[in-house]
């Protein structure tokens, strides 16, 4: 194939997937070598971003994917009649921040620098795919540990875990650091809303 045949081909399995593709599976499927492959989605990226396209490729860690361009997000929301995700809370936040950035880690972690009991968003997250479960801590009881997902990284628009603001020097392990919906950490001490000891029954939207 020429070049323009691949990057058509390239743009085909990257529309049927509809999920992340990594790099190697394309360089199997073109057989072509990797630079290649990466020069390619790279022109795609460039090209959909400076024409202005409705569709965008994204890059996320080894992997990419073609999704929707933001600027049309409210425009697709009415043609499919999709409701706006509820936005995460301050605990869902203060919580997934915690995971983002000590992972791998445990719940017992999470309340540990919380000072409250994280169960109950620990669970919301997990329902929304933010984090997952990813083996288990080698001690007495054996707790699950946890870290972000792909589905993370696309929420905050991230490519990789690397892409994550740095904290603060003055923001520490006293769960007083969050993330808030643009990716950005946020110091929530001018909060004048006392935090409630206990996450059970946190609304998902605030």
């Amino acid at each position: 194939m020429d070049r323009k045949e691949l990057e058509s081909a390239l743009e085909a399995i990257l529309f049927a997937s509809g999920e992340p593709v990594q790099v190697d599976r394309i360089c199997v499927a073109l057989d072509i070598d990797r630079p290649t492959v990466e020069q390619l989605l790279q022109k795609l990226m460039d090209y959909y971003a400076y024409e202005r396209r409705g569709i965008r490729l994204l890059k996320i860690d080894d992997s990419w994917q073609l999704c929707s361009a933001p600027d049309y997000a409210e425009t697709i929301r009415k043609a499919f009649e999709i409701r706006k995700p509820a936005k995460l809370s301050q605990p869902a936040l203060e919580v997934l921040t915690i995971i983002a950035y000590y992972q791998p880690t445990t719940r017992a972690y999470v309340d540990q620098i919380r000072g409250v009991d994280s169960s109950y968003t620990v669970g919301l997250l997990l329902d929304r795919g933010l984090i997952e479960e990813c083996g288990r801590l080698q001690v007495p009881g054996r707790p699950r540990q946890y870290r972000t997902t792909k589905q993370f990284l696309r929420a905050f628009h991230l490519s990789s875990l690397k892409d994550l603001p740095e904290l603060p020097d003055d923001i520490g392990e006293d769960g007083q650091m969050r993330l808030n919906e643009a990716g950005e950490v946020v110091d929530p001490m001018g909060d004048t809303e006392a935090p409630a000891q206990t996450d059970a029954g946190e609304p998902e939207d605030v």
